[in-house]
């Protein structure tokens, strides 16, 4: 009888979070080890059905970095990152966009709808849902080329509510569209937070594989909660370096824009998503303003 009783009051600790978040939009940037090992992401897929169902309007954004490694590999095309960002020529624009859109966003499209719910897979061409312009990131100083990497310039934030407040759930891959109709790639975490921002999301979670940020690189201590100001010291200083930039600058972008909270959290963590939302410690790093 005690397990039940266990079992009772674990669903209780989740009531008011429940109630908290009923009709509110989560985004959730999904990508890491959850979207490799298998029995992970099962338990992403019920993490994310279930929210819909207790009435929380869940938008994915989803990344896929191992994808296109692997594709472009099979091509004999090296992979280049700056600053976390893919330099991504004409050939690789290609591969990221069929990988992206026609490989990696179908398959948790279907894994979602075996688990019970409605998603719909778009990009951001869809509906002109993300345009963006060449991004140019500075590098010591100067601006470099990295080939078609988008600058996001807008959302289309109408099209993901009409989604979201209905029955479906959104899962979105990070491809968008420039004013002259070429397709460009953009790191997930970007677009994730930009969405977030246009939508004014309740939550704004990044599922990593990593614990949170942590104090240095040698450190295992992870840093609960950060603020704007101490991400920016971190970044200078190099204890926040490669794809956590881009990670935690769009997390700050998401906060000025009005995102409650943000909380970089454990994708190698069973049900993460589940015990970030309705327990009362949760995990991970959130940052605030």
């Amino acid at each position: 009888m005690q397990k039940y009783i266990n079992k009772a009051n674990i669903l209780i600790e989740a009531l008011p979070y429940i109630q908290k978040l009923a009709g509110k939009t989560v985004v959730i940037k999904y990508g890491g080890n959850a979207m490799i090992d298998d029995s992970l992401k099962e338990k992403v897929m019920e993490d994310i059905t279930l929210l819909k169902y207790v009435g929380v309007n869940p938008i994915i954004v989803h990344g896929g970095g191992p994808d296109i490694s692997e594709a472009l590999s099979h091509y004999n095309i090296k992979s280049e990152f700056v600053n976390g960002l893919r330099v991504t020529d004409a050939k690789t624009m290609d591969i990221a966009q069929m990988v992206l859109v026609g490989k990696t966003n179908k398959a948790i499209v279907s894994s979602i709808n075996v688990k019970g719910g409605n998603a719909i897979g778009i990009c951001g061409i869809d509906g002109k849902l993300i345009e963006c312009e060449k991004d140019m990131p500075i590098v010591n100083g100067e601006k470099v080329d990295i080939g078609f990497v988008g600058k996001i310039t807008r959302i289309n934030a109408h099209a993901l509510n009409v989604l979201a407040s209905d029955r479906y759930i959104p899962v979105v891959a990070p491809i968008g569209i420039g004013s002259d109709g070429q397709s460009y790639n953009i790191n997930a975490d970007t677009v994730a937070g930009a969405i977030a921002a246009a939508l004014k999301a309740e939550k704004l979670m990044l599922l990593t594989d990593v614990p949170g940020i942590k104090e240095s690189n040698e450190s295992d201590e992870i840093i609960y909660e950060i603020s704007q100001d101490k991400i920016f010291k971190m970044i200078e200083e190099g204890k926040i370096c490669g794809g956590m930039i881009p990670k935690t600058l769009s997390c700050i972008e998401a906060i000025d824009a009005g995102v409650k909270r943000v909380h970089i959290i454990d994708g190698r963590i069973p049900h993460c998503i589940l015990l970030e939302i309705f327990t009362d410690t949760g995990i991970g790093t959130m940052i605030t303003a």
